[in-house]
């Protein structure tokens, strides 16, 4: 019977991981699941068509650079399933409206683009998002049942 109450509660609470941070390394095209100082997970990764350099503006299809945060999963979208990241942040904001562009938005973690045909290998074997960071679908399910919103993403090049 203990057995059962174990199984019970491992399948009413989600599988997070106490990951402390996600490290992305665009040059290397990797992000890293960090907990305790330790790497505990490893993906390749495919970046936005012009990867090297912080984002700055709406469409110059960059991946930021710097301290982020996970917002918030999405379910329904353009995507396999995504987690939003804090992309633009306050500093970012200023400086592009500086320069009097619009920082844009809408960067996430996500898979594959619905209805994809290519094997998942071939697609993250080039940077082909708009800005985002892409994982095949299967690491997608994986990284939502080891991370949490409020996990910071630290993303350098």
């Amino acid at each position: 019977m203990k057995g059962l109450y174990l199984l019970a509660a491992v399948l009413c609470f989600p599988a997070w991981a106490d990951v402390d941070v996600i490290k992305v390394d665009k040059s290397k095209r990797r992000m890293y699941l960090i907990e305790n100082d330790s790497i505990i997970k490893e993906f390749r990764i495919a970046l936005g068509k012009r990867p090297k350099g912080h984002k700055l503006y709406e469409g110059d299809q960059r991946t930021p650079e710097g301290r982020y945060y996970l917002d918030f999963v999405i379910e329904d979208s353009e995507f396999y399933r995504s987690i939003h990241i804090s992309y633009p942040n306050a500093r970012d904001i200023a400086y592009s409206r500086s320069l009097n562009l619009d920082p844009g938005g809408d960067i996430k973690i996500h898979g594959l683009k619905n209805g994809e045909t290519r094997p998942a290998s071939y697609v993250q074997s080039f940077d082909w998002t708009n800005g985002c960071i892409a994982i095949s679908n299967r690491e997608m399910d994986e990284l939502l049942k080891l991370v949490s919103p409020g996990t910071p993403i630290d993303i350098v090049w």
